[in-house]
Order: structure tokens, then C-alpha cells, then sequence
């Protein structure tokens, strides 16, 4: 299972529609489970939030590194081989603390745009699911 931390309200309805749609094709180990707190208590849980060797932790920021889908399918597929529990941590509407990015393993940006909650929750739940399935061999990715 993937944990999503992020800030923010809860999914809004067009939002958490569009979000549900990849959410119930997901299978295991792809499958996620969101942590969503509110704006000002994010940054507070993070500080607090132990870091694990066992945890592969991705922080999506637009400072990251911008890599394809395959890209991403491997390093995901990669943690669930080697047994590390995956997170990813949605920064809220100020991203997240210098700290927290140099405690991730991995820091990703989606484009050098940046994105409203609603629209990077639904990028990653997307991006999960093309990565399962190019992972699975399925068709839904095309190169």
C-alpha cells in the first residue's frame, strides 16, 4: 500500500470523483491510503513524523527532479521489492519544509508548473496507476 500524505480539505466532489476512478482499479501493492490533515497542521505532523529506513518516501515538489512514468513504475516497484513501505508527501499551499525534502529519498516534480491540491492529488493517483500498469504489462501506458 502507498500512503499519500497531504494538506489541504478533503477531496472536493469533482476531485475526489476523478481520484476514485484510479483508485478502484488499483491493486496491491499499489493500492493507496490517504492522510490528509489541515493546512497548518501538516508541517507540524511532518517535523514530527519519524522518517523510517523501512519507508521510501517521495516528496512531490516542483523543485524535484521531473522523470517519466517508467521511470516512476520502477522506483515504486523497486521499494515494494525490497520490502520498504512507500509515502508520498503532497506539500501544502507552501510545499513542504527544506528539512522534509532532505529527509525524502526521493524528491519528484510533476512539471515546473505548480499545481493546486485537488489537481497534484489527481495527478498521483494517476501516476500510480499508470505505474501498476506498466508495471503489470497492461496496456493503458503507450510509448
Amino acid at each position: 500500500m502507498i500512503r499519500i500524505i497531504t494538506g489541504g480539505k478533503r477531496h472536493v466532489n469533482w476531485a475526489g470523483e476523478a481520484i476514485f476512478e484510479y483508485e478502484k482499479r488499483l491493486r496491491k501493492p499499489f493500492d493507496i491510503k490517504w492522510e490528509i490533515f489541515e493546512e497548518e497542521k501538516l508541517n507540524i505532523a511532518l517535523e514530527k513524523w519519524p522518517f523510517s529506513h523501512d519507508d521510501f518516501v517521495i516528496v512531490a515538489d516542483e523543485r524535484g527532479k521531473n522523470i517519466s512514468s517508467p521511470e516512476l513504475s520502477e522506483k515504486l516497484s523497486e521499494a515494494f521489492m525490497l520490502g520498504k513501505n512507500v509515502v508520498i508527501i503532497i506539500g501544502g499551499a507552501f510545499g513542504v519544509t527544506q528539512e522534509v525534502r532532505d529527509k525524502a529519498d526521493f524528491v519528484w516534480s510533476f512539471s515546473k508548473l505548480v499545481f493546486p491540491h485537488m489537481i497534484a492529488r489527481l495527478i498521483v493517483a494517476e501516476q500510480v496507476y499508470r505505474a501498476q500498469e506498466i508495471y503489470s504489462g497492461g496496456k493503458y501506458h503507450h510509448e
